[in-house]
């Protein structure tokens, strides 16, 4: 169950003002129509996430030893760095989609967190908890989390967040959880 929450609650934090989350707003302003809006990032995240998480186990997999999970834990300490690095929508992703706004979130949403901090993030945890189910079940709850607010509330999201200071608390999270990895390899 460690897998599960520690995969969510990293995700939930690294999520907030990310480029993915920027999308969901953006997604909400044009459409105006939560449900398909939030089934979308359901079924983008969780086969993003999925494949994510699968490369993960294998990279554990072959990968293995005190080396490996040093390298897990640098990876974590240089993605809070880039957790520091604020990102920008990709306004025109919503508008390259001639489907309906269900099909239009899964592709956008899908495309956009390709390479994004949390899949990489996904690929991290489960490389390091070697468990596809549960980090993907956390990631995507994760996901879920920073994303529906999001969604329910549109642009009003951003006045009420700080971001600078959510970006600061999850790059502190990323450099803790790396610098236990890092120790607990040691």
């Amino acid at each position: 169950m460690e897998a599960l929450w520690v995969s969510a609650t990293l995700v939930a934090i690294a999520e907030i003002g990310d480029k993915t989350q920027l999308l969901a707003i953006v997604l909400a302003a044009k459409y105006r129509r939560p449900v398909p809006i939030i089934l979308g990032i359901l079924v983008a995240t969780l086969a993003n996430h999925a494949a994510a998480a699968w490369a993960g186990t294998l990279i554990g997999d072959l990968l293995t030893g005190q080396w490996f999970q040093i390298g897990v834990g640098v990876a974590f300490i240089a993605m809070a760095g880039g957790a520091l690095i604020p990102d920008t929508a990709d306004d025109t992703a919503a508008e390259r989609h001639a489907g309906g706004v269900f099909l239009t979130t899964l592709v956008a949403f899908f495309i956009v967190e390709i390479g994004d901090k949390t899949q990489i993030a996904t690929t991290l945890l489960a490389a390091r908890f070697d468990n596809i189910l549960l980090v993907t079940a956390g990631t995507t709850l994760g996901m879920m989390l920073a994303n529906v607010p999001a969604v329910l509330l549109g642009e009003r999201i951003t006045r009420i967040v700080p971001l600078n200071v959510v970006r600061i608390v999850a790059a502190a999270i990323f450099a803790a959880i790396g610098v236990w990895i890092v120790l607990a390899a040691i």
